[in-house]
């Protein structure tokens, strides 16, 4: 069930701004650990490696069978992957 609370963009920009000023990778990891569940992180992590498979070119459905995600989970990932202006592409295309 989703929270209730009202999404507060102003909360999620200054997020934005601490995790842009960390110095390095392994204290972006530390800093996730620190504020996120165990289930947050596996979301996380599931939502990037779902981009990664896109990116190699594997199919929706072997992603879905692979992952045991929904195709409609996997259609928004391949969105963000064919939007020319998306970070996540630019960043998996290295």
């Amino acid at each position: 069930m989703r929270n209730k609370n009202k999404f507060d963009q102003g909360a999620f920009d200054r997020f934005c701004q601490v995790l842009s000023s960390l110095s390095s990778p392994e204290e972006v990891c530390k800093f996730m650990r620190e504020l996120l569940t165990d289930n947050e992180r596996l979301d996380i992590a599931l939502r990037w490696h779902l981009l990664e498979l896109l990116s190699e070119g594997v199919s929706q459905r072997k992603i879905a069978d692979e992952l045991k995600i929904s195709l409609c989970k996997i259609t928004r990932g391949s969105k963000i992957l064919h939007d020319e202006k998306s970070v996540s592409r630019r960043k998996l295309q290295g």
